[in-house]
């Protein structure tokens, strides 16, 4: 089974736990934070993913990491449940597609905007209101800055993508020009 359509059973089984009474945000900030934690461990990414290292070993380790984090249940118990089933490995991909599910299911779209330079709170919050109208949805934005793009800016939602650059505009002339 792909790691992807392991990450999309996790996650959705999770968003139901969570939206049925659970902390939704918290939790997934918290295995953000646990995902950041393994990542940086050279040493917590080989035991946990080493098979000939016990399944008691790995246990008594991450109940000694869950008590010393002081994480919420919903996100021990969940971590737990990726251990005994051997995909504590797979919480990086399991997090990017909760965050897809809570996105979803609370109704909000996010979206990705590049820009050439650095924006003003005004243009965000001004971005913000055009794509929710745009969508529908409720917008939640996360922005970059690609020098490349000389100026204007690139925004993606979903699979949609929506190119105001100079770069674009520049091909773009540049195909008329070659008759194209």
């Amino acid at each position: 089974m792909s790691s992807q359509t392991v990450a999309r059973r996790y996650a959705a089984a999770l968003a139901d736990v969570l939206l049925a009474g659970g902390p939704p945000r918290e939790v997934q900030d918290e295995l953000i934070a646990w995902e950041s934690m393994i990542q940086s461990s050279e040493l917590l990414q080989q035991v946990f993913s080493n098979p000939t290292v016990a399944y008691d070993q790995k246990r008594a380790l991450l109940e000694e990491l869950i008590k010393r984090t002081k994480v919420l249940k919903p996100t021990a118990n969940f971590l737990r449940i990726l251990l005994k089933n051997h995909r504590l490995t797979e919480l990086g991909e399991i997090n990017k597609r909760l965050a897809q599910v809570l996105d979803e299911r609370s109704g909000v779209v996010a979206a990705h905007v590049t820009t050439a330079r650095p924006v003003s709170e005004e243009i965000k919050k001004s971005l913000n209101g055009r794509l929710a109208t745009i969508t529908g949805k409720d917008v939640r934005l996360s922005f970059a800055t690609d020098e490349t793009l000389i100026g204007g800016m690139v925004t993606r939602v979903g699979s949609t993508v929506y190119d105001g650059s100079i770069r674009d505009q520049l091909r773009q002339l540049e195909l008329k020009l070659a008759g194209k």
